[in-house]
């Protein structure tokens, strides 16, 4: 790699390098799909030795792994299904994110479980400890511990439960229990992911759509790639492809000529499509749909997070910086995969399932935000979302082509491990070491701790408050320090976001310098969550973004405003489907504003 392209930083000039690289290499190992996962098994790739191209079709973190309940955890009513093999698993993730993978990333997080009658303290206490326990055993089988000295649970009564979440209400609480778990910006890890790899060697390019697999008789040996910036079309060759492509692995099996017809671009089976086949090398993957809601944090009084039990599943109401997180629903989903659409009805399922236990109701004017995401759940007999499996399998539809379903967030390393090694037998590289990445902190976590211990001098020589520089170091960790170095440059990037006072405007500029944002969108919904941490929706900050932006991305005057009034129409559109009564009309709303990759002038180099 040129010395003009520095490692680990995806902006335009490691863009354009990599994506010369599909079209003159022939890789080890091609990963389609830039979610956790697929960044996940693009490290974990290029960290054995391998030559590795990641491509994605739209951002990194656009689908599933930007659209989570953000927390890191074992899964505590997995426990009630008896499925401690998962738990135990999740759990030794959760201590080796927390202690040595992404300590700047991932933070403990207070939970109580509200008790509502006395003979529950003892039933939920039981599992409770024996979460303890297992985190306990699976840190010390991991090498690590059960995840930065996190306390163990205790038990509350009546007054204790309130003075830890102020606005439950007391008729409805004999107590509550006290645990804890670790929690994560999703879409900010996986951004990192991807940027880790890439310093690892790793080409990785977003806005690259698969649109074919190529093939050498029954063998896989490439895909074909459109770029959605350009319109090229690349094809990239491998030893072996390998998808982690979530709720979209049915359009694998398309391609290959299964059940749901052809595969490519607006086709049936086509990726970024909305219905086609669910499944792929004897799996079937259903998509659940999960919403959440996001309240201002001074709405609800309380230090901790809250978990509930609902007829159906769980309910989490998290802190999440100046805001709480409620969700999730948990509902079976059919319709289209890249913009999934939350209705009225789900809004109004959350706000009941919670104002059951709260003092004061909330409403739907409390809203500042909501957003829905897809689980790809492996199918069972039962037709209910909730109790199909969270547990991931590796299969081989064909030569050349291994495939990853299901799974869940904390468990992403473990699942690209897995992912890897089939791919590594598939491709004859029996040369290729095991995975490392247990071991390999993220870009930002080694020397965290020294510098976070340094926080208030290092706020000094750069003139910011220390809770500013608390916030940067917690995004960004040791990297914050080529964010201050922007500031120094370049005072004025240390003002708040306008319309956005909780970050610096320095935050937008980066994303597009580093950080691989290509679109307005990917700024304001992921490298930022403006578009769902503010009334507005990020409406009030798009036009200053995006002249911010466009000396970084080489956008002219039409292209900034091409860029703000997409996404204006996406706000819309969203505001539209969350007022429509069910997901057929929720979905027809939000599809009335296009995804900004690929729209017909996008695709016209000379536009």
């Amino acid at each position: 790699m040129s010395a003009s392209v520095p490692v680990g930083r995806l902006d335009p000039a490691r863009r354009r390098h990599d994506r010369g690289r599909l079209a003159s290499e022939r890789f080890d190992l091609v990963v389609i799909g830039g979610g956790v996962t697929g960044c996940g098994a693009a490290l974990d790739a290029a960290s054995r030795g391998l030559s590795v191209a990641l491509v994605e079709a739209r951002d990194w973190a656009a689908g599933t792994s930007s659209r989570s309940s953000k927390l890191i955890h074992g899964g505590l009513r997995y426990l009630e299904q008896r499925d401690f093999g998962l738990v135990r698993e999740a759990l030794a993730e959760r201590g080796l994110l927390l202690d040595r993978l992404a300590p700047h990333l991932v933070a403990a997080v207070p939970i109580v479980l509200p008790v509502r009658h006395h003979w529950q303290r003892a039933y939920y206490g039981a599992g409770v400890a024996l979460y303890d326990v297992l985190a306990g055993l699976s840190g010390l089988a991991a090498g690590g511990s059960a995840g930065r000295g996190l306390p163990r649970h205790r038990h509350l009564s009546r007054r204790g439960a309130l003075a830890a979440f102020g606005s439950l209400r007391p008729g409805t609480l004999a107590g509550a229990i006290k645990y804890w778990d670790g929690q994560v910006d999703d879409a900010r890890y996986t951004v990192t992911l991807a940027r880790t790899a890439a310093a690892y060697g790793a080409a990785a390019v977003s806005s690259a759509r698969v649109t074919r697999l190529l093939r050498d008789g029954a063998r896989v040996v490439g895909v074909g790639v459109r770029d959605l910036e350009s319109g090229a079309e690349i094809e990239v060759r491998a030893r072996c492809v390998a998808a982690a492509t979530g709720v979209w692995s049915g359009d694998i099996g398309a391609m290959l000529g299964g059940p749901g017809g052809p595969g490519g671009p607006g086709g049936p089976g086509g990726p970024g499509g909305a219905e086609g086949s669910d499944r792929v090398g004897g799996l079937r993957v259903r998509a659940s749909k999960g919403v959440h809601l996001v309240v201002p944090r001074g709405r609800l009084r309380g230090t901790t997070g809250l978990i509930l039990r609902t007829p159906s599943s769980v309910l989490f109401v998290l802190p999440w910086g100046r805001h709480w997180i409620i969700g999730t629903t948990d509902t079976d989903w059919a319709l289209d995969r890249a913009h999934p659409a939350a209705s009225s009805r789900d809004i109004r399922y959350l706000l009941d399932q919670v104002n059951q236990v709260l003092a004061e109701p909330l409403s739907t004017a409390d809203i500042e935000g909501v957003y829905a995401g897809l689980r790809p759940l492996l199918s069972g007999e039962s037709d209910a979302t909730s109790t199909l499996s969270r547990e991931h399998a590796v299969v081989a539809p064909a030569p050349g082509l291994v495939l990853i379903a299901g799974g869940k967030y904390t468990t992403y390393r473990v699942m690209a491990a897995d992912l890897v090694d089939a791919a590594v037998r598939a491709a004859g590289l029996g040369w290729a070491p095991a995975s490392r990445t247990r071991w390999l902190p993220l870009l930002g976590a080694r020397g965290f701790d020294t510098l976070w211990a340094d926080r208030v001098s290092l706020a000094r020589r750069h003139g910011l408050p220390v809770g500013r520089v608390e916030h940067l170091l917690h995004r960004y960790g040791t990297l914050a320090t080529e964010v201050l170095a922007l500031i120094d440059e370049r005072p004025e990037l240390a003002a708040p976001l306008p319309g956005a006072p909780g970050y610096l405007t320095v935050e937008a500029y980066y994303a597009a310098a580093a950080e691989g944002a290509l679109h307005l969108d990917d700024i304001l919904t992921r490298r930022t969550r403006v578009s769902v941490q503010t009334a507005h929706r990020g409406v009030s900050s798009a036009a200053g973004v995006a002249e911010l932006v466009a000396p970084v991305l080489g956008w002219d005057a039409a292209t900034v405003d091409r860029e703000v009034a997409h996404y204006r129409a996406r706000v819309e559109a969203e505001r539209e489907s969350q007022r429509m009564p069910d997901d057929h009309t929720a979905d027809a709303a939000r599809l009335g504003a296009a995804d900004v990759r690929g729209l017909p002038d996008l695709l016209d180099p000379r536009g």
